[in-house]
């Protein structure tokens, strides 16, 4: 570990549905920054209502609620009305427009902090040097790993005996947990929740097209260690 390499032992847990990767993603983080019980991380998911679609700023209600310091940044304070019409957000856009809205008005005053600004590579990487990590928002179809043979079919985290007929989309959003990089290789580390038993590696151009696509809203989660 030095300020040209990292690489934080995040433990890796799998997502068990084709929407929970969030939450796959928040127990990653718990289980990193300290140990958070199966039954208190459910009773917290309860009292935040939280359902098949989960947005970023549920996994900061879920973080603070847990008490860990956080720092959510995004491009778009609320729902961008311009995805209404995308795939990736049709099925839940008119139900859930007003609840994230209304968690977006209300963070102030629930603790949740919530930023408007883009976030450079250079922050992410002076986050990750002081033992911190973040939860990332990526478009999966760009996102490609270079140590994994295959890639993973996201839409396939289907119940048993549910067959899968989709195309390939031109966006599908994903949430990873970033925790390492190497600057002599321009490479990011991250744990994908599709896995669980390997940490992934892509080129920083990568990693900053695939969070930067279009849907995402550039949305960062940061997770600090002292709480």
């Amino acid at each position: 570990m030095t300020d040209d390499s990292i690489q934080l032992h995040v433990p890796v847990i799998r997502q068990q549905y084709h929407w929970d990767c969030g939450l796959a993603c928040s127990r990653m983080v718990l289980r990193y920054l300290h140990p958070v019980g199966e039954e208190e991380f459910q009773n917290a998911c309860w009292e935040l209502k939280l359902t098949e679609s989960v947005w970023t700023i549920d996994l900061a209600y879920l973080l603070c609620l847990l008490g860990v310091k956080h720092r959510f940044c995004t491009q778009t304070l609320g729902v961008d009305k311009n995805y209404r019409n995308q795939s990736f957000y049709k099925k839940h856009f008119e139900t859930e427009e007003d609840r994230v809205n209304e968690l977006f008005n209300k963070a102030d005053s629930n603790g949740v902090v919530v930023e408007k600004c883009s976030v450079t590579i250079q922050e992410i990487q002076n986050h990750l040097i002081q033992g911190h990590v973040a939860i990332v928002l990526v478009n999966a179809v760009l996102l490609v790993c270079d140590l994994c043979s295959t890639p993973v079919k996201y839409c396939c985290f289907l119940p048993v005996g549910q067959k899968c007929f989709c195309r390939k989309p031109d966006y599908q959003g994903h949430f990873i947990v970033v925790c390492g990089f190497n600057r002599a290789t321009n490479s990011i580390y991250y744990n994908n929740p599709a896995y669980s038993d390997r940490v992934c590696c892509t080129s920083i151009s990568n990693f900053e097209e695939s969070r930067k696509s279009y849907g995402t809203d550039e949305d960062i989660l940061f997770a600090y260690k002292e709480s």
